[in-house]
Protein backbone atom coordinates (compact mmCIF):
# COMPACT_ATOMS: atom_id res chain seq x y z
CA UNK A 1 0.00 0.00 0.00
CA UNK A 2 1.15 3.67 -0.48
CA UNK A 3 1.52 5.79 3.03
CA UNK A 4 -0.73 8.66 2.79
CA UNK A 5 2.06 10.87 2.18
CA UNK A 6 2.81 9.83 -1.35
CA UNK A 7 -0.76 10.56 -2.25
CA UNK A 8 -0.27 14.13 -1.86
CA UNK A 9 1.18 16.18 -4.06
CA UNK A 10 2.80 19.16 -2.91
CA UNK A 11 3.66 22.01 -6.09
CA UNK A 12 5.69 25.24 -5.01
CA UNK A 13 4.57 28.40 -6.83
CA UNK A 14 5.49 32.27 -6.31
CA UNK A 15 3.19 34.99 -6.72
CA UNK A 16 4.87 36.74 -9.07
CA UNK A 17 3.91 40.52 -9.55
CA UNK A 18 1.47 39.98 -12.67
CA UNK A 19 -0.52 37.47 -10.97
CA UNK A 20 -1.13 40.24 -8.63
CA UNK A 21 -4.04 42.81 -8.03
CA UNK A 22 -3.89 46.49 -7.17
CA UNK A 23 -3.87 45.51 -3.27
CA UNK A 24 -0.87 42.59 -4.38
CA UNK A 25 -2.02 39.90 -3.21
CA UNK A 26 -2.63 36.68 -5.98
CA UNK A 27 -5.98 36.92 -7.78
CA UNK A 28 -8.57 34.29 -7.33
CA UNK A 29 -8.73 33.48 -10.99
CA UNK A 30 -4.39 32.82 -10.81
CA UNK A 31 -4.95 30.79 -7.59
CA UNK A 32 -7.96 28.94 -9.59
CA UNK A 33 -5.57 28.35 -12.41
CA UNK A 34 -2.76 27.08 -10.30
CA UNK A 35 -5.41 24.75 -8.24
CA UNK A 36 -6.06 23.31 -11.73
CA UNK A 37 -2.30 23.02 -12.66
CA UNK A 38 -1.46 21.21 -9.54
CA UNK A 39 -4.56 18.69 -10.31
CA UNK A 40 -2.98 17.70 -13.61
CA UNK A 41 0.41 17.83 -12.02
CA UNK A 42 -1.08 14.92 -9.55
CA UNK A 43 -2.90 13.20 -11.93
CA UNK A 44 -0.32 13.03 -14.68
CA UNK A 45 2.28 11.80 -12.06
CA UNK A 46 -0.14 8.76 -10.64
CA UNK A 47 -1.15 8.02 -14.74
CA UNK A 48 -4.18 9.51 -14.93
CA UNK A 49 -2.99 12.90 -16.58
CA UNK A 50 -4.81 14.39 -19.42
CA UNK A 51 -2.30 12.86 -21.82
CA UNK A 52 -2.80 9.30 -21.06
CA UNK A 53 -6.61 9.70 -21.22
CA UNK A 54 -6.55 11.42 -24.63
CA UNK A 55 -4.94 8.80 -25.98
CA UNK A 56 -8.25 6.60 -24.64
CA UNK A 57 -10.52 9.79 -26.40
CA UNK A 58 -11.03 10.39 -22.76
CA UNK A 59 -10.71 14.31 -20.51
CA UNK A 60 -11.25 15.88 -17.00
CA UNK A 61 -14.03 18.01 -16.96
CA UNK A 62 -14.51 20.35 -13.42
CA UNK A 63 -18.00 20.52 -12.22
CA UNK A 64 -17.36 22.34 -8.69
CA UNK A 65 -14.88 24.24 -7.43
CA UNK A 66 -15.00 25.73 -3.63
CA UNK A 67 -12.46 27.94 -2.02
CA UNK A 68 -11.64 29.14 1.42
CA UNK A 69 -9.15 31.46 2.51
CA UNK A 70 -7.67 33.28 5.97
CA UNK A 71 -5.50 35.66 3.34
CA UNK A 72 -3.85 35.10 0.01
CA UNK A 73 -0.57 34.95 -1.03
CA UNK A 74 0.91 38.69 -1.45
CA UNK A 75 3.84 39.41 -4.30
CA UNK A 76 6.80 37.97 -4.76
CA UNK A 77 6.22 35.52 -1.71
CA UNK A 78 6.62 31.93 -2.07
CA UNK A 79 3.51 29.63 -1.57
CA UNK A 80 2.83 26.21 -2.16
CA UNK A 81 -0.18 24.05 -2.76
CA UNK A 82 -1.02 20.09 -1.60
CA UNK A 83 -3.78 18.49 -3.36
CA UNK A 84 -5.35 14.66 -2.84
CA UNK A 85 -7.88 12.38 -4.01
CA UNK A 86 -10.38 12.20 -0.71
CA UNK A 87 -13.64 10.00 -2.72
CA UNK A 88 -13.85 8.36 -6.24
CA UNK A 89 -17.46 7.77 -7.19
CA UNK A 90 -18.37 5.96 -10.28
CA UNK A 91 -18.97 8.99 -12.40
CA UNK A 92 -16.83 11.80 -10.57
CA UNK A 93 -14.01 12.10 -8.38
CA UNK A 94 -14.08 14.36 -5.13
CA UNK A 95 -10.28 16.67 -5.30
CA UNK A 96 -9.34 18.60 -2.31
CA UNK A 97 -6.01 21.33 -1.93
CA UNK A 98 -4.65 23.04 1.42
CA UNK A 99 -2.54 27.09 0.22
CA UNK A 100 0.27 27.57 2.50
CA UNK A 101 2.54 30.30 3.47
CA UNK A 102 5.93 30.98 3.01
CA UNK A 103 6.21 29.43 6.51
CA UNK A 104 4.19 26.12 5.73
CA UNK A 105 1.22 27.35 7.47
CA UNK A 106 -1.78 25.97 5.79
CA UNK A 107 -4.16 29.50 4.83
CA UNK A 108 -6.68 27.82 3.06
CA UNK A 109 -8.47 24.94 1.10
CA UNK A 110 -10.24 24.30 -1.98
CA UNK A 111 -12.35 21.30 -2.87
CA UNK A 112 -13.31 20.21 -6.53
CA UNK A 113 -15.49 17.60 -8.33
CA UNK A 114 -14.52 16.06 -11.45
CA UNK A 115 -15.84 13.95 -13.87
CA UNK A 116 -13.92 12.19 -16.69
CA UNK A 117 -15.63 11.92 -20.39
CA UNK A 118 -15.04 10.01 -23.26
CA UNK A 119 -14.36 12.93 -26.27
CA UNK A 120 -16.72 10.96 -28.42
CA UNK A 121 -19.24 10.69 -27.01
CA UNK A 122 -19.31 13.54 -24.36
CA UNK A 123 -20.88 10.48 -21.88
CA UNK A 124 -19.04 10.39 -18.94
CA UNK A 125 -16.74 7.00 -18.13
CA UNK A 126 -16.62 4.90 -15.38
CA UNK A 127 -13.69 5.86 -13.12
CA UNK A 128 -14.02 2.61 -11.15
CA UNK A 129 -13.38 0.50 -14.87
CA UNK A 130 -10.40 2.42 -16.21
CA UNK A 131 -6.90 0.85 -15.60
CA UNK A 132 -8.75 -1.59 -13.51
CA UNK A 133 -10.05 0.81 -10.49
CA UNK A 134 -6.34 1.53 -9.97
CA UNK A 135 -7.77 5.71 -9.41
CA UNK A 136 -9.17 3.86 -5.98
CA UNK A 137 -5.13 3.52 -4.67
CA UNK A 138 -4.76 7.48 -4.98
CA UNK A 139 -7.96 8.02 -2.02
CA UNK A 140 -6.30 9.90 1.03
CA UNK A 141 -8.09 10.68 4.08
CA UNK A 142 -6.15 14.01 4.96
CA UNK A 143 -8.74 16.28 6.73
CA UNK A 144 -10.28 19.40 4.75
CA UNK A 145 -12.01 21.07 7.11
CA UNK A 146 -14.06 23.45 4.52
CA UNK A 147 -17.82 22.68 3.56
CA UNK A 148 -18.40 21.37 0.49
CA UNK A 149 -19.51 22.94 -2.57
CA UNK A 150 -23.36 24.31 -1.76
CA UNK A 151 -26.21 24.36 -4.18
CA UNK A 152 -26.76 27.64 -5.98
CA UNK A 153 -29.73 29.66 -6.66
CA UNK A 154 -30.08 33.28 -8.20
CA UNK A 155 -33.43 34.49 -8.42
CA UNK A 156 -32.92 37.87 -9.92
CA UNK A 157 -34.13 38.54 -13.99
CA UNK A 158 -32.48 41.66 -14.27
CA UNK A 159 -28.73 41.40 -15.98
CA UNK A 160 -26.14 42.75 -13.81
CA UNK A 161 -23.72 42.45 -16.61
CA UNK A 162 -23.33 41.07 -20.39
CA UNK A 163 -20.53 40.41 -22.76
CA UNK A 164 -19.61 38.56 -25.84
CA UNK A 165 -16.86 35.64 -25.58
CA UNK A 166 -13.80 36.63 -27.34
CA UNK A 167 -10.55 35.75 -28.14
CA UNK A 168 -8.76 35.83 -24.77
CA UNK A 169 -12.05 33.95 -23.09
CA UNK A 170 -11.15 30.62 -25.20
CA UNK A 171 -8.73 27.56 -24.17
CA UNK A 172 -7.58 24.84 -26.17
CA UNK A 173 -10.67 23.01 -26.12
CA UNK A 174 -12.24 26.14 -28.01
CA UNK A 175 -14.68 26.76 -25.09
CA UNK A 176 -14.76 29.77 -22.41
CA UNK A 177 -11.89 29.00 -20.14
CA UNK A 178 -13.37 27.67 -16.69
CA UNK A 179 -10.63 30.26 -15.08
CA UNK A 180 -11.81 33.57 -17.50
CA UNK A 181 -15.73 32.70 -15.78
CA UNK A 182 -13.87 33.08 -12.29
CA UNK A 183 -12.66 36.61 -13.55
CA UNK A 184 -15.90 38.27 -15.49
CA UNK A 185 -18.25 37.44 -12.57
CA UNK A 186 -15.30 39.50 -9.65
CA UNK A 187 -15.78 42.06 -12.23
CA UNK A 188 -19.29 42.42 -11.41
CA UNK A 189 -17.92 44.31 -7.82
CA UNK A 190 -16.65 47.66 -8.07
CA UNK A 191 -13.09 48.15 -6.75
CA UNK A 192 -14.14 49.45 -3.51
CA UNK A 193 -15.26 46.38 -2.82
CA UNK A 194 -11.76 44.89 -2.90
CA UNK A 195 -10.19 47.59 -1.04
CA UNK A 196 -12.39 47.46 2.11
CA UNK A 197 -12.82 43.47 2.45
CA UNK A 198 -11.47 40.19 1.16
CA UNK A 199 -12.94 36.70 -0.67
CA UNK A 200 -13.54 34.57 2.03
CA UNK A 201 -14.81 31.77 0.06
CA UNK A 202 -16.07 31.24 -3.51
CA UNK A 203 -17.27 28.59 -5.30
CA UNK A 204 -17.91 27.73 -8.74
CA UNK A 205 -20.53 25.05 -10.25
CA UNK A 206 -20.35 24.44 -14.20
CA UNK A 207 -22.75 23.26 -15.99
CA UNK A 208 -22.64 23.35 -20.07
CA UNK A 209 -19.86 24.58 -21.88
CA UNK A 210 -20.27 28.63 -23.65
CA UNK A 211 -18.53 29.19 -27.34
CA UNK A 212 -16.49 31.96 -28.86
CA UNK A 213 -19.60 34.55 -30.10
CA UNK A 214 -21.80 33.81 -27.73
CA UNK A 215 -23.14 36.04 -25.44
CA UNK A 216 -22.92 35.64 -21.52
CA UNK A 217 -24.86 37.26 -19.57
CA UNK A 218 -24.44 37.59 -15.56
CA UNK A 219 -27.46 37.97 -12.84
CA UNK A 220 -26.78 38.26 -9.02
CA UNK A 221 -28.72 38.10 -6.21
CA UNK A 222 -27.31 40.11 -2.92
CA UNK A 223 -28.23 37.30 -0.15
CA UNK A 224 -26.67 39.99 2.37
CA UNK A 225 -23.98 39.76 5.03
CA UNK A 226 -21.34 39.89 2.01
CA UNK A 227 -23.00 36.91 0.31
CA UNK A 228 -23.77 37.36 -3.03
CA UNK A 229 -25.05 34.57 -5.76
CA UNK A 230 -23.99 34.86 -9.29
CA UNK A 231 -25.87 32.96 -12.45
CA UNK A 232 -24.08 33.00 -16.12
CA UNK A 233 -26.46 32.20 -18.85
CA UNK A 234 -25.45 31.86 -22.82
CA UNK A 235 -27.83 33.61 -25.81
CA UNK A 236 -30.46 34.02 -22.86
CA UNK A 237 -31.79 30.93 -21.95
CA UNK A 238 -28.95 27.99 -20.89
CA UNK A 239 -27.08 28.44 -17.86
CA UNK A 240 -23.51 27.98 -18.08
CA UNK A 241 -22.30 28.18 -14.50
CA UNK A 242 -23.37 29.21 -11.24
CA UNK A 243 -20.93 30.86 -8.38
CA UNK A 244 -21.10 31.86 -4.83
CA UNK A 245 -19.05 34.97 -3.73
CA UNK A 246 -18.78 35.63 0.28
CA UNK A 247 -16.58 38.35 1.23
CA UNK A 248 -15.37 39.23 4.69
CA UNK A 249 -13.48 42.50 6.15
CA UNK A 250 -10.02 42.49 6.04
Amino acid sequence: MMSENNKIGTYKFVAEPFHVDFTGRLTMGVLGNHLLNCAGFHASDRGFGIATLNEDNYTWVLSRLAVELDEMPYQYEDFSIQTWVENVYRLFTDRNFAILDKEGKKIGYARSVWAMISMNTRKPADLLTLHSGSIVDYVCNEPCPIEKPSRIKVASKEPAAALVAKYSDIDINGHVNSIRYIEHILDLFPIEMYRERRIRRFEMAYVAESYYGDELTLFMDDAGEGVYDVEVKKNGSEVVCRSKVIFTEK
